[in-house]
Protein backbone atom coordinates (compact mmCIF):
# COMPACT_ATOMS: atom_id res chain seq x y z
CA UNK A 1 0.00 0.00 0.00
CA UNK A 2 1.36 3.80 -0.82
CA UNK A 3 -0.11 6.75 -1.20
CA UNK A 4 0.84 10.27 -2.97
CA UNK A 5 0.75 12.97 0.05
CA UNK A 6 1.27 16.92 -0.14
CA UNK A 7 3.65 18.01 2.65
CA UNK A 8 5.09 21.17 2.73
CA UNK A 9 4.11 22.22 -0.66
CA UNK A 10 5.82 18.97 -2.32
CA UNK A 11 4.42 15.51 -3.27
CA UNK A 12 6.14 12.21 -1.64
CA UNK A 13 5.06 8.92 -2.40
CA UNK A 14 5.18 7.44 0.73
CA UNK A 15 4.49 3.72 2.52
CA UNK A 16 4.68 2.23 5.91
CA UNK A 17 7.72 2.37 7.59
CA UNK A 18 9.43 4.74 5.08
CA UNK A 19 11.92 7.55 6.36
CA UNK A 20 12.08 10.63 4.63
CA UNK A 21 13.30 14.32 4.77
CA UNK A 22 10.80 17.04 4.19
CA UNK A 23 11.04 20.99 4.77
CA UNK A 24 11.30 21.89 8.05
CA UNK A 25 7.83 21.20 9.87
CA UNK A 26 6.99 23.42 13.23
CA UNK A 27 6.32 20.24 15.30
CA UNK A 28 8.86 18.93 17.62
CA UNK A 29 11.13 16.21 17.44
CA UNK A 30 8.90 12.99 18.74
CA UNK A 31 5.35 14.36 17.84
CA UNK A 32 3.08 13.22 15.33
CA UNK A 33 1.49 14.62 12.64
CA UNK A 34 -0.93 13.85 10.39
CA UNK A 35 -1.45 14.93 6.35
CA UNK A 36 -4.75 15.26 5.14
CA UNK A 37 -3.58 16.49 1.74
CA UNK A 38 -3.52 12.90 -0.12
CA UNK A 39 -4.18 13.06 -3.79
CA UNK A 40 -3.78 9.10 -4.43
CA UNK A 41 -4.09 5.90 -2.40
CA UNK A 42 -2.76 2.47 -3.73
CA UNK A 43 -4.15 -0.57 -1.82
CA UNK A 44 -3.12 -3.82 -3.34
CA UNK A 45 -4.00 -2.59 -7.35
CA UNK A 46 -7.23 -0.61 -5.92
CA UNK A 47 -6.40 2.70 -6.98
CA UNK A 48 -8.54 5.87 -5.55
CA UNK A 49 -7.49 8.97 -7.36
CA UNK A 50 -8.63 12.11 -5.99
CA UNK A 51 -10.02 15.68 -7.08
CA UNK A 52 -8.17 16.96 -5.76
CA UNK A 53 -7.87 14.84 -2.57
CA UNK A 54 -8.97 11.83 -1.48
CA UNK A 55 -11.98 12.35 1.22
CA UNK A 56 -11.03 10.69 4.42
CA UNK A 57 -7.91 9.93 3.49
CA UNK A 58 -4.91 10.51 5.67
CA UNK A 59 -1.16 10.04 6.49
CA UNK A 60 0.53 9.66 10.19
CA UNK A 61 3.90 10.12 10.81
CA UNK A 62 6.55 10.51 13.58
CA UNK A 63 8.90 13.74 13.42
CA UNK A 64 12.13 12.22 14.00
CA UNK A 65 14.93 15.03 14.15
CA UNK A 66 15.29 18.46 12.47
CA UNK A 67 18.17 19.00 10.19
CA UNK A 68 20.14 21.08 7.59
CA UNK A 69 21.03 19.95 4.00
CA UNK A 70 24.67 20.87 2.46
CA UNK A 71 25.57 24.23 1.75
CA UNK A 72 24.82 25.54 -1.73
CA UNK A 73 27.33 28.58 -3.05
CA UNK A 74 25.83 31.17 -4.92
CA UNK A 75 28.30 33.09 -6.33
CA UNK A 76 27.86 35.85 -8.93
CA UNK A 77 30.01 37.88 -11.27
CA UNK A 78 30.62 40.28 -14.16
CA UNK A 79 33.89 39.59 -15.74
CA UNK A 80 35.94 42.84 -16.36
CA UNK A 81 33.82 45.02 -14.15
CA UNK A 82 34.54 44.29 -10.72
CA UNK A 83 31.34 42.98 -9.50
CA UNK A 84 31.51 39.94 -7.04
CA UNK A 85 28.81 38.67 -4.81
CA UNK A 86 29.24 35.35 -2.63
CA UNK A 87 25.81 33.91 -0.82
CA UNK A 88 25.87 30.36 0.61
CA UNK A 89 22.25 29.02 1.78
CA UNK A 90 21.71 25.59 3.85
CA UNK A 91 17.94 23.91 3.46
CA UNK A 92 16.38 23.06 6.91
CA UNK A 93 15.01 19.57 6.83
CA UNK A 94 12.36 17.73 8.91
CA UNK A 95 13.24 14.16 8.78
CA UNK A 96 10.15 11.77 9.57
CA UNK A 97 8.85 8.32 9.37
CA UNK A 98 5.63 7.04 7.91
CA UNK A 99 3.60 4.98 10.64
CA UNK A 100 0.25 4.67 8.86
CA UNK A 101 -1.67 4.82 5.57
CA UNK A 102 -5.25 5.28 5.85
CA UNK A 103 -7.65 5.31 3.35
Amino acid sequence: MYAIVDIAGQQFKVENGQQLFVHRLPEAAGATVTFDNVLLVDNKGKVQVGAPTVSGASVSAKVLSHLKGDKVIVFKKKRRKGYQKSNGHRQQFTQIQIEGIKA
